[in-house]
């Protein structure tokens, strides 16, 4: 009686089992499909990283370190083809600590024989799980690190092949499988696009700093003056400003200086500064005026012949002063003042009424002002681009500026600007012109 009691049992253990079976099969496609949607996220974020980068070697290397981090590689790297496409002319890693980097000081970056060789005749996903053994394999050089398993994926621009990403060594020891060989070749269709994308910018970029460059003048010869002026484009795809200088000897034996800021990031604000700077050249040495009178002058003109955006602008003279020395004379139209640096490195900015920008209105008469400047003074005329920064007060630019200036004073001037631009202390997303000025030392 006892077991025919404990027969019933058994058919619901049998039951149990199948129901943890299939649990557990369940929880597994969970867990696949959990890391498939990590997988794939990871991948988009990927790819919204790499798309965000405006530099080629920044971007080539984020290629690399992204895909290492998508199928947990120890080793990264991209070689770039050569104009032959019959090897590699750069060579990008990632993944090698110190001692390694310093392992392989002096050896010559891979030119793409041996297995990365045949990646580049043979195009197509390669997946190899001990390099030594493969057919092309050449070896590694001496302090090369230690490396078995690849996995290698063509990068085409345009249908043209760009070059080969390879992958090493699976920081869980395991072989590089079809899913890894998906993703990056997922990854690199749109490193390709992310590739051209930089290149088309690169190209913009270019083409637009060339135009603007051609706007702008050559400093002449301004003796006993020394003059120098440097631009610095906004780093914005197909930028065009409306920053300018200008620098001209006059016939009454002073130094004209003007900059300026056209309001607008486009070609209708580079076209307003062209014909702008060009109407102040013509006033400036035709009429031989206080500057606010010059100003005041080019501001009914374009007034009653264009439709110019609101500009700013600084123009100054230096004259010849009645004790031997100079001084400098000058009005503004709603632009920064002008910075003063002497030779013992004190710095000071000229604050004076400011008067009204460009194409606001033509009534108001804009004030001059002059300051006697001595031997071996420098006078900075600049855009708000050099100081302006959105998390911070203009001032605090202006004070940063003034410091950068009183260190960098001592260097020859064209070196001093270059200087400033190079450091200066605004968020760099605007374009900035600075022109300095630096009397004779006696």
């Amino acid at each position: 009686m006892a077991g025919a009691e404990e027969h019933p049992e058994q058919p619901q253990n049998d039951l149990t089992l199948r129901l943890d079976r299939q649990l557990d099969q369940i929880a597994a496609q969970l867990r696949e499909l959990a890391t498939a949607k990590d997988r794939l996220q990871g991948l988009l974020n990927a790819v919204l990283a790499i798309s965000q980068e405006t530099d080629l070697p920044a971007v080539l290397h984020r290629i690399v370190t992204t895909a290492m981090d998508l199928v947990g590689a120890r080793y990264g790297a991209l070689g770039v083809l050569d104009e032959s496409g019959e090897q590699l002319g750069q060579f990008i890693t990632a993944g090698l600590s110190e001692p390694e980097r310093a392992g392989l000081d002096g050896v010559e970056f891979p030119r793409g024989r041996g297995v990365l060789g045949h990646l580049i005749h043979h195009p197509e996903p390669l997946r190899v799980d001990d390099i030594a053994s493969h057919p092309a394999s050449a070896g590694f050089p001496p302090g090369h690190p230690y490396m078995s398993t690849l996995l290698g994926v063509a990068i085409s621009v345009r249908g043209t092949i760009y070059g080969d990403l390879y992958l090493s060594e699976r920081r869980d020891g395991q072989p590089f499988d079809r899913d890894d060989e998906d993703i990056v070749v997922t990854l690199a269709g749109a490193a390709g696009i992310a590739i051209e994308n930089v290149r088309l910018f690169t190209q913009v970029r270019d083409s637009a700093e060339h135009f603007q460059r051609l706007l702008l003048p050559t400093l002449p010869d301004l003796h006993p003056f020394t003059g120098a002026a440097t631009y610095r484009p906004a780093p914005t795809p197909g930028h065009l400003g409306g920053d300018w200088y200008d620098a001209l000897w006059l016939p009454d034996n002073a130094c004209a200086a003007v900059i300026g800021d056209v309001v607008g990031h486009d070609l209708r604000a580079a076209a307003a500064m062209a014909q702008t700077r060009s109407m102040l050249r013509a006033l400036i040495y035709d009429r031989l005026t206080p500057p606010s009178s010059v100003l005041d002058q080019l501001d009914r003109t374009l007034h009653a012949i264009t439709d110019l955006p609101v500009t700013t602008a600084c123009l100054a003279r230096v004259e010849p002063a009645e004790d031997g020395g100079w001084t400098l004379h000058w009005s503004t139209a709603g632009h920064l003042p002008p910075l003063l640096i002497t030779p013992d490195r004190h710095t000071e900015y000229l604050y004076a009424e400011p008067g009204l920008p460009l194409a606001v209105n033509t009534e108001p008469r804009r004030p001059d002002h002059t300051r006697p400047l001595p031997p071996g003074a420098t006078v900075v005329f600049y855009t708000d681009g050099l100081v302006e920064d959105p998390a911070r007060a203009v001032d605090e630019g202006m004070a940063e500026l003034a410091r950068l200036a009183a260190a960098h004073i001592g260097l020859p001037l064209q070196d001093f600007v270059d200087t400033l631009a190079d450091h200066h202390p605004s968020d760099g997303h605007d374009d900035m012109a600075i022109l300095a000025l630096r009397t004779p030392r006696g």
